[in-house]
């Protein structure tokens, strides 16, 4: 479900279903938090990379089983992705995302959490989770690209190749960086940094997050959001 190898202070976290797009099912959130948590607090890593395998980074949220689940199942499931994404925002040590393929939805802010995101040629980002009522990373992408820029996204639900995501300050990089080196100062000095950089708004987020989901009939809106994504392929294949 994840690959992960170190060397050198860098760790590198795979997401490793490309059989789904690496679509972030409950098992590989949880795997996520853990693998994320444990890194950033053993003191012998500077960087933290995730990618995908596959064709995609992630494709976001796993449907795939949605017909059984309930408002307060997809509820639950949305507040653990919340508190991976928030995990990252205030990692004390770098983070990278190598985004490749389609970095949709809860992969796209994934991606956008983020503190350095590497955007590979063919790569494309999409924020729909607006479009079935949901509220998640809304605000940090609003920190990344812009307000203005962020409510275009999320309300008209655009894709981005990787040079758009370059242009408008979602991306940071366009090319994978051959050496992850050390930074310059100590890591207690990089972690202050880092939080005196870095508003801690955890818990507006979850709020905003849980005000939205909480909403009767979250389960119907997901369900007729995937059927008019599925409608819409299947024109497009004729």
């Amino acid at each position: 479900m994840i690959n992960c190898s170190r060397a050198d202070g860098v760790t590198a976290l795979t997401l490793n279903r490309p059989e789904t797009g690496n679509a972030l099912g409950p098992a590989l959130v949880e795997a996520l938090i853990a693998e994320v948590g444990a890194t950033c607090r053993s003191g012998e890593t500077h960087t933290l990379v995730l990618r995908g395998a596959g064709k995609h980074f992630c494709t976001g949220l796993d449907l795939s089983d949605l017909d059984g689940l309930s408002d307060g199942d997809l509820l639950l499931r949305l507040v653990r992705i919340e508190t991976l994404l928030a995990l990252l925002w205030h990692a004390p040590i770098r983070t990278m995302a190598v985004a490749h393929g389609r970095t949709w939805g809860a992969g796209a802010d994934l991606f956008a959490a983020c503190e350095q995101r590497v955007a590979v040629a063919g790569a494309s980002f999409r924020f729909p989770g607006a479009q079935f009522g949901i509220l998640l990373g809304t605000r940090r992408l609003s920190e990344r690209v812009g307000t203005d820029v962020a409510r275009v996204l999320v309300v008209d639900g655009g894709t981005l190749d990787a040079a758009q995501a370059m242009a408008c300050g979602l991306a940071s990089l366009a090319v994978e960086p051959p050496v992850l080196a050390a930074p310059l100062v100590e890591a207690s000095v990089a972690a202050a940094v880092r939080s005196a950089t870095r508003a801690d708004q955890r818990d507006a987020d979850m709020a905003a997050l849980v005000r939205s989901a909480a909403v009767p009939g979250l389960q119907a809106r997901v369900s007729a959001y995937r059927q008019a994504q599925l409608a819409a392929r299947g024109r497009a294949g004729r």
